[in-house]
């Protein structure tokens, strides 16, 4: 389907983008509003908390090292708790050498190069909320 395509009341799944180093956070942030998402970004836990707490997202991305060795896990679980359930994901960039995190389940280590193949990880990501959501709606139909 081209962009020309999309019905005028089309909304951009909103993406809250969480990471402390600024050049990693405006590289993605770049890279998703591209690929037609509308990007909140957070440059700690304590900021990206408060942005859970007033609006909604279809996908969380969290960098896991910030303030904290796991900030990014506690921005996790909190987006978990919310009521609208979004995709969650942690998302590491590095430039020249892997980070010494343990690879995770919904998790994606982004090489500078990869960025393209992000755009893809990310809608796959939506993707499977949206059809999680379809499947909790038919289940509440059908009860």
């Amino acid at each position: 389907m081209s962009h020309s395509a999309r019905t005028p009341d089309y909304e951009m799944a909103r993406v809250l983008l969480v990471d402390d180093d600024p050049a990693s956070r405006l590289t993605l942030q770049t890279v998703l509003e591209a690929g037609g998402y509308n990007v909140d970004s957070a440059a700690s836990a304590a900021e990206a908390l408060g942005k859970l707490d007033e609006g909604k997202y279809s996908l969380v991305l969290s960098d896991l090292q910030m303030e904290s060795p796991h900030a990014g896990l506690k921005v996790l679980a909190h987006a978990r708790m919310m009521d609208y359930k979004p995709a969650t994901a942690l998302i590491t960039t590095y430039q020249n050498s892997k980070p010494n995190v343990a690879r995770r389940p919904n998790s994606m280590l982004i090489k500078p190069e990869d960025l393209p193949e992000l755009l893809g990880k990310v809608a796959d990501l939506i993707a499977e909320r949206a059809t999680r959501r379809l499947e909790r709606q038919l289940r509440l139909a059908s009860a």
